[in-house]
């Protein structure tokens, strides 16, 4: 009798589920729902990095989505026997003492401070800063060493530290704090106690400092000097954590009415995208999966023999479990990849929307027809007339900081930067400059690693622009002169999720062997191209320099601030 199981995968704009026939892996149905608060842009206000999701956007499409694949999948609902989710992370969420999200009680429904705050918020860039400085100085253990030594604005207690300053009423109203994965875990399960319920090994790891040598999170003498508030939250937190081959609880009965499924489906503890994606994509030794969406999320797992005590510079964390339980998950990448991409697309679009689309002398029908075929081709014509543009050709240099540094080396105040321009340089030589910049900052992470006594044999990609830009997956051989295979699966994060989720249903042993019959195959391969590849050197130097002159510039300008 075949079994069967549902991956969850919540990005930054919409969530997918996926219903997987367990023996082969096959995805027999998928359905996307896109958030439509996050899609009117409610809550947030990108000109000072506030980025924050309804949680309804989350539950409706949690709804829609799998009631969807079980409908569509036409299985027996009593053969699908688990559920994993993940989501972006770090992004937390205020909760009540029952669990109920703060944004869902009477007063809160508007506030944005009790709303989910989004991976790539950066309000906090002030607290991630005390963070830094109290974990260099105030005599104990580095609580930051696990995760590259430095303590990031997109990460959990920087998050909650910097709302709860700036609201007191949620501050008052928050019992504790959830991470996105485990918020929608705990939702979906039976067990409605917080106390026992079991919170991700990856989450917590990679994002709040918990580790295995300080007994969990930071004690609490360490957070009271950061907040009073903190150490009082500890408490309402947890102190073990599990990995997502693990139970959590067995789908509630309110939920199974709802989803067409049966309380004996398990539920899994929850996981970010970029992890499971690395499963989804049988991720082994040596290899570097690289997620590439908006952002990138950059994976390798180790042996604990290997990797033993050391620990990595300026990383996301090093976790064991994180990724295959028994084996340390390593997490690295960029604030901006494909939304690099997308911001230059806005600032051509500009005219587009401010003068064409108003003109007078077309027809509404006729501007319809424009906007969709001007958003169907611009990204691939510039590719197109970008990749035709010779390395020998003036091509100026861009930074990748769109969004600041994720790594290596946390800076979120850091800005992008462009140079080399001149009265020749077009649209496509801009363009150019951006594919080449989210590549040597690639390879930054890919130096890092390596010069950290990480090996890295293969390189994975997964994810949108790994599947659909040909341009840039040979642009990111070349420049890290490797070979880079890309996955199959659209939805390699939520196959992942199915595929822990197989483990947890007792289907198989562990994540490697059910990774290795449902793992995504591959459908291409990008190989270095030795003609271009020492051209990519020179113009590496080149951000290499422009990288040092923005950063330096911004310290001196920090400096004085503080001065001042």
């Amino acid at each position: 009798m075949k079994n069967y199981v549902i991956g969850l995968d919540y990005g930054s704009d919409s969530v997918r589920a996926v219903l997987i026939d367990t023996e082969t892996g096959q995805e027999l149905a998928s359905n996307v729902h896109y958030y439509q608060r996050w899609k009117n842009n409610e809550y947030c206000n990108a000109a000072i990095n506030q980025f924050r999701q309804h949680p309804l956007d989350h539950i409706e499409g949690l709804e829609n989505t799998i009631k969807s694949v079980v409908k569509n999948g036409k299985v027996n609902p009593e053969l699908i026997k688990g559920i994993c989710i993940d989501t972006t992370g770090s992004s937390p969420i205020p909760v009540t003492e029952d669990g109920t999200p703060l944004a869902l009680v009477k007063g809160f429904e508007n506030n944005p401070n009790a709303m989910m705050v989004l991976w790539k918020d950066h309000t906090a860039i002030g607290e991630a800063n005390e963070i830094n400085e109290l974990a260099s100085n105030w005599g104990g253990e580095d609580f930051t060493k696990y995760e590259g030594g430095i303590y990031s604005s997109e990460w959990f207690w920087a998050k909650i530290l910097h709302v709860i300053r700036e609201d007191e009423v949620v501050k008052n109203a928050a019992f504790t704090w959830l991470e996105h994965c485990d918020l929608m875990t705990y939702l979906l399960i039976d067990n409605k106690d917080l106390k026992t319920f079991k919170r991700s090994r990856c989450a917590a790891g990679h994002k709040a400092m918990w580790h295995e040598d300080w007994n969990g999170l930071p004690p609490e003498e360490f957070l009271r000097q950061l907040d009073p508030y903190l150490a009082k939250l500890r408490g309402n937190l947890y102190d073990e954590t599990y990995t997502s081959d693990v139970v959590a609880g067995n789908l509630s009965t309110e939920w199974a009415k709802k989803l067409g499924l049966s309380t004996n489906t398990v539920i899994s503890v929850g996981t970010f995208d970029a992890h499971s994606g690395a499963v989804g994509a049988k991720i082994d030794n040596n290899t570097l999966v690289r997620v590439m969406g908006t952002s990138t999320c950059d994976i390798i797992v180790s042996p604990k023999e290997v990797i033993g005590t050391k620990t990595v510079r300026g990383i996301c964390g090093q976790v064991d479990g994180s990724v295959i339980p028994g084996l340390v998950g390593l997490e690295a990448g960029q604030s901006a990849f494909g939304d690099l991409l997308a911001w230059f697309k806005g600032v051509l679009d500009w005219p587009i929307e401010n003068l064409v689309l108003n003109s007078q002398i077309l027809t509404e029908s006729q501007k319809k027809q424009l906007k969709e075929e001007i958003d169907s081709n611009l990204i691939k014509i510039l590719s197109e007339q970008a990749e035709k543009i010779p390395l020998s050709e003036s091509i100026p240099t861009a930074l990748d900081w769109i969004n600041g540094r994720r790594t290596p080396d946390a800076n979120q105040e850091l800005k992008a930067a462009m140079s080399n321009l001149s009265l020749g340089t077009k649209a496509p030589h801009i363009f150019k400059a951006l594919v080449n910049a989210i590549c040597f900052g690639s390879k930054k992470i890919v130096d890092r690693f390596e010069e950290e006594g990480v090996k890295i044999d293969s390189v994975i990609g997964i994810g949108g622009v790994a599947r659909k830009s040909g341009f840039i997956m040979q642009t990111l051989a070349n420049v890290l002169n490797k070979p880079i295979k890309v996955a199959e699966s659209d939805q390699a994060p939520a196959l992942g999720a199915a595929i822990y989720a197989a483990v947890a249903a007792g289907i198989y042993p562990n994540v490697i062997e059910a990774s290795k019959k449902m793992g995504s195959d591959f459908e291409a391969e990008y190989f270095p191209e030795p003609a271009k590849i020492e051209a990519y050197k020179d113009l590496m130097q080149s951000y290499t320099e422009l990288s040092s002159f923005i950063e330096n510039n911004s310290l001196k300008k920090l400096a004085h601030e503080f001065q001042i």
